[in-house]
Formats: structure tokens, C-alpha cells, sequence
């Protein structure tokens, strides 16, 4: 029965750990995904609920506030105080030592606290509200960074993996092309230097697909960084370039209008102004009076030995009923100057909130003029390859019927792998420049 019990447990995790390895996902299931396990976005969540915490913390200042209190004494060497011994039938001009009331004394008290009114504690309820709201935009910020980093991680390895692929393809033709020269150099037909140059060009297509097989262990891991996982996750892609850059090539986003209001980061700012603002608000509540008032409910008990638990301990009650009103009348000018201060820092964040304004208006034109770029680049690009590729064969075919010589083998190449890579590269630049242009506008995530 044991072993049945172990053998049923041993099934259960390796079905979890096996479940918990490998992650199949497409790009849009990524960003949904980031948004709920990214380390970052949960951080924000837990500062906006930090901040309503904080917001309930400021509104009980003003709520009756209630505190009870036990005061317990024992004399171990009592007070002795001195009374004119004529008073007793003693000496006149002389004294007598004598100890006022019990050894052991006991006080309880309920106090019940109320602020009236308090300009500080106005201004307070403002803040918090302010900071809330701080809290709440800087969570959407957070997430369309997320949903940037996720598209341009989940983008680079793609782009690693056809790296790959193009590199093991043109190691192979390579490999090819050595052992036919290797057999027409044999022949006597080849110099030997024709030989060394592809020996010297496969070297280098075997290292760079070396290091890209290290890069690909490297993207994943940054893209489950990305995605707020384990770096040892397994994640398959379901996704893949060519269908991502079509889906990816979106023209009316070019003349899609920008309103700078509804940008997160000018929303920021504007809450900073107001936040600078209610600090300003702060320093002049400060010269208004603040009224208070407190009742509270006590008794107390005397004894020589501990009987305050006893019934037959007599407690005396009393209670009493205070208000407290304190006007600040002059502060050697130290409240103006705050004030001043506070007024120079609202100014300031005006002055910020324009220039957010201005470089959000030139960064949503760079985006869609970067974004224009990228398509066109690509499209030049898919041209380039595909001329590349001929260049490329055509040379092949001359220079094995010995019509031209291996440096020009070699350049037709090195061009062709120069344009497989911008090719790739400009795939990712549409990618890229998206999600750009998209944070630059203020597209919400879907």
C-alpha cells in the first residue's frame, strides 16, 4: 500500500513538474500573460493597494479615535513628607515625617479623542486620493513597458532562431562547396588558395552559429524574465516571424490622431502638478487654528497590599470632558517661506508638464516616422535578399566552371549573408517599432 501511495505521488509531481516546463504560447498570450505574473506588474498592484491602505490610514485621522489605559504603582519605599509637629501636639518649630496615602495604587482609564477641525488633515484626504491615483497610472505604465519588452524579447528569439536556421543552411552549401573544390584542387584544376578562402569563410559561418545557438538559450531566458518566470522555463513559440510581421504592418497607425491628454505620461505629470499643488495647500493650512476635544472615563483604587481584583476593593470613578484649540500666531516668517517654497515646486511642475507635452507631441511623429521607416526597410530588404541570392548562385556556378576567381566567390557572399541578416533584422524593426508606436500613441493593451 505504501509503495502504491509513493508510486501515485511520484506520478502526480513529475505531471506537475512536467506540466510547469514547457509553455506554449503566441505573442498576444504573452502580453496577457506578463500582465498578470510580470514581477514589475505585480509590484504595481500591490502599490495601489498599499495606496488605498494609505488613503484609509489618512481618512481615520479625522475618525474617533479611542484608547483605553492601565497605570499600575507600588511604592516600595514611600514618600515621606514633614508637617509642622505643633499640629500634632509636637514642639512648635519642629517637624514631623509622615506618608500620605497607600503603598499600592491602580488607575484605569477610556479615552474617546475627536479632531474638529484641522486644514492639514483636508488637505490630507486630497493627497491621498492623489496618490492613489499615482499608484493606478503607474501601474499602466508599467503594463504597456511590459507589453513593449514582452513584443521585443518574444521578437528576438524568433529572430536568433531564423538566424539559425540561415546559418546552418549556409554552413551546409558551404560544406558543399569545400569538398567540390577540395576534389577540383586535386585535380589540378584549383589553386590551393581557393581552398583556404572557403575554409577561412566556413570558419567564420561556424562560429557565428556557435554563438547564436548560445544567444537563443539567452533570448528565452529573457523573454521568461519578461514574462515573469522561472529563466529555466521551457516556452514554445507558436507564433512566428513572417505572420508576426504581417500582422505587424499596420498603415493607418501612420494617421491615427495623438491626443496628448490621454497619454499616461501626461496624465503623470498633470498628477504631479496637482500633487505639487495640494503640498502648497498643505503649508497654508498650516496657519489656520485646529480644534480638538477628548472625554474619557476613568476610576482608580487605593491598597496597601494587591487587592484591586478583590471584590471588596472600593474604585472611585471620574471623567472628564476637554476641547483644545490652538491658533499659531507667528513663526519668524518660517511658514511663508515654506509656502514660497511649495509655490516655486507647483511652478516647476508646470514647466515639466509643458515639456512632457511638447516631447510627446515630437515622440509620437519620430515613432510613426520610424515605424514608416522599418516597413519600407523591410520591403528593400526583401528585395536586396532575394537579388543577393541569385548574385550569390550565379557566382557559385562561375566559379566552379572556372569563370571567376574565389575572391569573387567571396563577395558575392559576404553580400549575401550582410543582406540575410538585415533582412531578419528589419523583420524584428517592424516588430519593434510597433509596440514603439503604439506606446507613443497610448494604444491601451487589448
Amino acid at each position: 500500500m505504501g509503495k502504491y501511495i509513493y508510486s501515485v505521488f511520484i506520478f502526480f509531481c513529475t505531471s506537475f513538474l512536467f506540466a510547469q516546463e514547457e509553455l506554449k504560447i503566441s505573442m498576444q498570450e504573452a502580453i496577457d500573460y506578463a500582465i498578470k505574473n510580470n514581477y514589475d506588474n505585480k509590484v504595481a498592484v500591490n502599490n495601489i493597494e498599499a495606496a488605498k491602505e494609505r488613503k484609509w490610514e489618512t481618512t481615520t485621522i479625522g475618525l474617533p479615535q479611542i484608547s483605553g489605559k492601565v497605570d499600575y504603582q507600588n511604592w516600595l519605599k514611600q514618600q515621606v513628607s514633614l508637617l509642622p509637629a505643633e499640629l500634632s501636639g509636637g514642639t512648635p518649630g519642629t517637624f514631623t515625617p509622615v506618608k500620605f496615602g497607600t503603598k499600592q495604587t491602580m488607575d484605569a482609564s477610556v479615552t474617546l479623542k475627536q479632531l474638529i477641525f484641522d486644514g492639514s488633515y483636508l488637505v490630507g484626504l486630497q493627497s491621498a486620493k492623489t496618490y492613489l491615483k499615482i499608484s493606478e497610472q503607474a501601474k499602466e505604465k508599467t503594463e504597456l513597458a511590459t507589453r513593449e519588452a514582452v513584443i521585443n524579447s518574444y521578437g528576438n528569439v524568433l529572430v536568433v532562431e531564423r538566424n539559425i536556421e540561415i546559418l546552418e543552411n549556409n554552413r551546409d552549401v558551404l560544406k558543399k562547396n569545400l569538398e567540390e573544390t577540395q576534389k577540383i584542387y586535386k585535380n589540378g584544376l584549383t589553386e590551393l588558395e581557393d581552398v583556404e578562402q572557403l575554409q577561412i569563410t566556413l570558419g567564420t559561418i561556424e562560429n557565428n552559429y556557435n554563438n547564436a545557438r548560445r544567444m537563443k538559450s539567452i533570448a528565452y531566458k529573457m523573454l521568461n524574465v519578461a514574462l515573469g518566470n522561472s529563466i529555466e522555463r521551457k516556452i514554445v513559440l507558436t507564433d512566428n516571424l513572417d505572420n508576426l510581421v504581417l500582422a505587424n504592418t499596420d498603415l493607418s497607425l501612420l494617421t491615427k490622431s495623438f491626443n496628448v491628454k490621454s497619454h499616461i505620461d501626461f496624465k503623470m505629470a498633470e498628477n504631479d502638478k496637482e500633487s505639487k499643488a495640494l503640498l502648497m495647500k498643505l503649508e497654508q493650512s498650516k496657519a489656520l487654528p485646529t480644534l480638538s476635544a477628548f472625554v474619557n472615563y476613568g476610576a482608580n483604587a487605593n491598597a496597601n497590599d494587591f487587592d484591586f481584583l478583590k471584590e471588596s476593593q472600593e474604585w472611585f470613578d471620574y471623567s472628564l470632558l476637554g476641547v483644545s484649540l490652538n491658533v499659531p500666531i507667528f513663526s519668524s516668517f518660517g511658514r511663508r517661506s515654506k509656502t514660497a517654497m511649495a509655490r516655486i515646486e507647483l511652478e516647476n511642475a508646470e514647466i515639466k508638464s509643458e515639456n512632457v507635452r511638447q516631447n510627446l507631441m515630437l515622440q509620437s511623429e519620430t515613432a510613426k516616422s520610424d515605424y514608416q521607416l522599418s516597413i519600407e526597410s523591410f520591403q528593400t530588404a526583401k528585395k536586396n535578399l532575394s537579388l543577393a541570392e541569385r548574385i550569390e548562385k550565379k557566382q557559385q556556378i562561375k566559379f566552379f566552371e572556372g569563370l571567376s576567381s574565389s575572391f569573387d566567390l567571396l563577395q558575392a557572399q559576404n553580400q549575401l549573408y550582410t543582406q540575410q541578416n538585415n533582412y531578419v533584422q528589419s523583420m524584428l524593426n517592424v516588430i519593434a517599432r510597433k509596440a514603439q508606436l503604439e506606446n507613443a500613441l497610448n494604444i491601451p493593451i487589448k
